[in-house]
C-alpha cells in the first residue's frame, strides 16, 4: 500500500507544482511590442502657413478656414528585450500621419478640395528601467521609466489645392501643392506600467513625450530652402512634430 500511496502523493505534488507554474506571470526577455498613440502635435511653421492660406485665400471670400494640425495618431512596433531583470533595451519604427482637409463646392460641376498634411517616420533607439514588481497570483505588474534617441526620416508638411471646372470668379488661386521635406534628429522620454500575464501576451500603458523639430526644411521640388508661399520670407521653414501621447501597446513574447 505504500507504493500506491507515494505515487499518489507525488502525482498530487506534480500537479499542484504545474498549476503554480501556469499561473505565474510570463516575463519573455524578448518581446514584439505594437503601440497606437494618440497624441498632441505642435505643427510648427505648417500651421502658420495653413493660418495664412486661411487669411490670403479663404477670408475674403468669406469661406471658412481649414483647421491648424493640433493631434494625430502614431503607429509604432519595436523590440523590447530584458539585458536585466529591471533593464530593457528597445529599438523600433513608427509613424505619425494627420492632416486637415476642407472642400469648396462653389457652383455646379465645380470642385476645390484643399489638404494640409504632416508625416513623419521615428526610427527610436532607447532603455526603460523597471521599478519593483506587484505580484497578484498569475497578474504582475511594473512601473517603467525611460528615453532615448529619434531620428525622424520622411519628414514631409504639405499643402496642397486641387481645382476642377473653376473660373475667375470662383477660384481660390489654382491648383498647387507645395510640400516640404528634411530629416531630424529628436529625443523622447516616456514612463508608465507593463502588465504581465500568464500568456505570452503583455500590455504596456503610459505616456510620451518625443521632442522632433525639423528646421530649415527643403522644397521637394528643387531641394532649396522652402519659403511659406502664403507670406514669403527669408526665415527658415521649421516644422515641429513633437508632443504628449498617450501609449496603448501589446507586448508579444518571443
Amino acid at each position: 500500500m505504500r507504493l500506491p500511496a507515494a505515487l499518489a502523493a507525488t502525482a498530487l505534488a506534480l500537479a499542484v507544482g504545474a498549476t503554480q507554474v501556469m499561473a505565474s506571470a510570463e516575463i519573455h526577455k524578448l518581446s514584439l511590442v505594437i503601440s497606437a498613440i494618440p497624441t498632441a502635435v505642435d505643427g510648427g511653421d505648417l500651421n502658420t502657413q495653413i493660418a495664412d492660406y486661411n487669411q490670403v485665400r479663404l477670408d475674403p471670400k468669406g469661406l471658412q478656414g481649414i483647421n491648424a494640425i493640433k493631434f494625430g495618431w502614431m503607429y509604432d512596433a519595436e523590440l523590447h528585450y530584458f539585458v536585466r531583470q529591471n533593464v530593457a533595451m528597445n529599438v523600433g519604427v513608427g509613424q505619425i500621419h494627420t492632416s486637415q482637409k476642407s472642400e469648396f463646392l462653389p457652383q455646379i460641376q465645380q470642385d476645390i478640395q484643399v489638404r494640409a498634411e504632416l508625416l513623419s517616420v521615428p526610427i527610436h533607439v532607447g532603455a526603460d528601467y523597471y521599478f519593483t514588481p506587484y505580484n497578484q497570483g498569475d497578474f504582475q505588474a511594473r512601473g517603467y521609466l525611460g528615453g532615448g534617441a529619434i531620428a525622424a526620416v520622411g519628414n514631409k508638411a504639405l499643402m496642397e489645392q486641387v481645382e476642377v471646372g473653376t473660373d475667375t470668379l470662383t477660384t481660390l488661386g489654382g491648383t498647387f501643392s507645395y510640400a516640404a521635406i528634411r530629416d531630424s534628429p529628436g529625443y523622447f522620454i516616456e514612463g508608465g506600467v507593463h502588465m504581465f500575464f500568464a500568456s505570452r501576451l503583455s500590455v504596456m500603458l503610459g505616456a510620451v513625450y518625443r521632442s522632433i523639430v525639423v528646421r530649415g526644411m527643403l522644397d521637394r521640388s528643387t531641394y532649396l530652402p522652402y519659403q511659406n508661399p502664403f507670406t514669403p520670407s527669408t526665415k527658415p521653414f521649421t516644422l515641429d512634430v513633437s508632443g504628449v501621447g498617450f501609449r496603448m501597446a501589446v507586448g508579444i513574447g518571443l
